[in-house]
């Protein structure tokens, strides 16, 4: 299985045919200029490349009135003016002789995308289309919007494949209005809609676009609205609510199939959203999704009208859809305070109706949103004089941080493992190495005598390889690994590994262990290392640099420690490199076990390697090693509940550390902003 892209060059067709500065930016060089960086990139080459065929009208009527589709179709007979005289009676719109044409392929690509993933041809996909989709109404288009392309292909996956949970991700910079109008009654479709807001003062200026939208009858819940009231939002805002937003509601959800409306007005550079985060987030972004639904992921192209921006950006959701390690991500991860009011305000409107939220003790009564500490930006109107100078402005801010962006490229070996007699079992893909090679054993003898570390006779061949496998991932060789030792030399081995990684190039190192593993006092505080440890005997931050709670009883307490306190630890520390054991007593499921793994390759850029004890089942090796492959986790069973035990020991942890890491501290210094 792989991943597929769907495109078709007569989607280029529709241009604009008259003077109109609010639809300029919509132009076929959308989609040649991202085709043409993924084909320098060798991407277009490692997908299955699929051409997309048109919707048929039975198809869209699925989602539009026949009334609507026959009122397009005769758009193919009409001429310039008669076209310009239609696209005025909507907003933001314009229509061409081929507009019919393009917009059902556009539709049909979506769908050839899903069955080929619902039918297991092809594991996840990029939909590259244009027009885009989620303005559009069911009699209406709007914002150059023509049929609403993922509607359209969630409807599908309901009829002709019998899906009853799917989740829609919108992260174009527009509120997706005419998705959440389709479904906002459907309790089987999740709608998450990240927008700029400015409170209803950007486009499409709609009141049902703030938090308390939340859907209708049925469906009340299922719209999660979470509106940027702020331009400048970067890679920590986004990845913020990720974590604190949608995947707690995902995970409750359980989805069996996630589309993503992918837009890129949301990237830097692009002057309708002038937001800030680099296309590198939506790498990391569309990993954070590939954990759910087994990772049946389904991108479609929306917006996204800064060239550059938008081609570097759609390169990198694919690279992740192919199970590339995602590239760390740049700047400081601070958050914006707007970002965080509307980050506490969507999780209080949405209390009522998940679990998952219910525990957190947000109120449950908000108001609109009126005001805010900060000066609001107005929007600026698309072609004119303005809109073309933040435009350039954008582009040479944007240029040149590309140009200083240092980004590793993909090392040439994804994953590499060292598991001695269970390599044969595992069952792993071809291109996985498995590694003979190990790091002489007087080395290892050595390493283990300069820093006191008892290491018995027969583990030095164990921690000879894991020496050697640290050797390529620090080299830039291998992305991840995992390696196996003995029970007992599970923590000095550890240790060692961390004293050598820390000599080798790592300048910061994070270890995230599970089990009953002891840490040298020496390291606890040594700065540059942070060590997690689930599983410990006492819920503490021992130090800054030491942090134990026991592991969590349930599936929700799980999920909760790791989306709200180890992941925003890890992606404000931003480690080089990612340690994680599994050691002796750990109580972890595999589905647990990989769920972690897997969401550790983003903080360090897929930079993981994982240690396991020899007595660990040959199952357990083989579901990490496909993790850190990039392969999605299997999924955890069904949502169960946290117990308070837990809630309340996550909730001590959170405000000891509230200080130190800036992705905790100013989300609670903002738990108010929900009362």
């Amino acid at each position: 299985m792989g991943t597929a892209l769907v495109y078709h060059e007569d989607m280029t067709a529709t241009r604009l045919l008259w003077d109109d500065p609010a639809c300029e930016i919509e132009g076929p060089e959308r989609l040649t200029s991202a085709l043409e960086r993924l084909q320098q990139h060798g991407l277009e080459q490692r997908c299955l490349r699929l051409a997309a065929r048109e919707a048929s009208e039975a198809e869209l009527g699925l989602v539009h009135s026949p009334e609507y589709v026959a009122l397009l179709r005769g758009t193919q007979a009409l001429g310039t003016r008669e076209l310009q005289e239609l696209s005025r009676q909507y907003d933001a719109v314009y229509f061409h002789p081929s507009t019919f044409h393009s917009a059902r392929l556009a539709a049909g690509a979506a769908l050839q995308l899903v069955d080929a993933v619902l039918t297991g041809t092809v594991r996840n996909g990029l939909a590259l289309v244009r027009p885009p989709g989620h303005h559009s109404q069911r009699a209406a288009a709007n914002g150059f919007c023509v049929f609403n392309n993922v509607a359209i292909a969630a409807k599908h996956a309901q009829q002709k494949h019998g899906l009853h949970r799917i989740l829609i991700v919108d992260w174009d910079i527009h509120h997706g209005q005419g998705i959440q109008y389709i479904f906002e009654d459907d309790p089987s479709v999740l709608y998450f809609s990240w927008h700029r807001y400015e409170h209803g003062r950007f486009w499409p200026c709609l009141r049902e676009s703030d938090v308390d939208a939340v859907g209708q009858g049925r469906g009340r819940g299922f719209t999660v609205n979470l509106p940027w009231n702020q331009v400048g939002m970067g890679n920590a805002d986004y990845v913020a609510a990720f974590l604190h937003v949608l995947l707690p509601l995902a995970f409750e959800f359980d989805p069996e199939l996630v589309l993503v409306s992918a837009g890129f007005d949301s990237a830097i550079g692009d002057p309708e959203g002038q937001m800030q985060a680099t296309p590198e987030c939506f790498a990391h972004l569309t990993q954070l999704l590939q954990v759910l639904a087994g990772g049946r992921v389904c991108a479609v192209l929306e917006g996204g009208y800064h060239l550059e921006s938008l081609s570097q950006s759609v390169c990198m959701v694919v690279r992740a859809l192919l199970g590339d390690p995602a590239p760390p991500l740049s700047g400081p991860m601070v958050l914006h305070y707007s970002a965080l009011e509307s980050i506490q305000r969507v999780r209080a409107a949405q209390a009522h109706h998940w679990v998952s939220l219910q525990q957190q003790g947000l109120a449950s009564t908000l108001h609109p949103s009126t005001s805010c500490p900060e000066e609001r930006a107005l929007p600026l109107l698309p072609g004119g004089p303005e809109f073309k100078a933040a435009e350039a402005q954008a582009s040479a801010a944007l240029s040149s941080l590309l140009h200083q962006l240092c980004l590793q490229p993909t090392p040439p070996v994804r994953t590499a493992v060292a598991l001695n007699e269970m390599d044969a079992a595992l069952g792993l893909p071809p291109d996985v190495l498995h590694q003979v090679g190990s790091a002489p054993q007087e080395e290892a003898q050595a390493w283990a005598r300069l820093h006191d570390v008892l290491v018995q006779d027969e583990a030095f061949t164990a921690l000879g390889k894991v020496l050697y496998l640290l050797d390529g991932i620090l080299d830039g060789q291998v992305s991840s690994g995992i390696a196996a030792t003995p029970a007992p030399a599970v923590a000095t081995t550890l240790d060692v590994a961390i004293r050598y990684s820390l000599s080798h190039r790592a300048r910061r190192l994070l270890c995230v262990a599970v089990g009953q593993l002891d840490l040298s006092p020496d390291l606890a505080n040594d700065g540059r290392s942070l060590w997690l440890n689930i599983g410990g005997k006492e819920v503490a931050a021992l130090s800054t640099s030491h942090v134990s709670m026991p592991l969590p009883e349930t599936t929700g307490g799980f999920l909760s420690c790791i989306l709200a306190l180890v992941l925003p630890i890890a992606y404000s520390f931003q480690p080089d490199l990612v340690l994680v054991a599994v050691g002796p007593a750990h109580g972890l499921q595999d589905p647990q076990a990989a769920l972690l793994a897997a969401l550790l390759r983003g903080p360090a850029g897929g930079r993981v390697l994982a240690l396991v004890d020899q007595e660990s089942t040959t199952q357990l090796a083989g579901v990490l090693a496909q993790v850190l492959h990039g392969e999605a986790p299997p999924s955890l069973g069904p949502f169960s509940v946290a117990s308070p035990e837990d809630m309340q020991a996550l909730v001590r942890l959170r405000g000891q550390l509230e200080s130190q890491w800036q992705m905790l501290q100013r989300l609670l210094e903002c738990s108010d902003l929900a009362a």
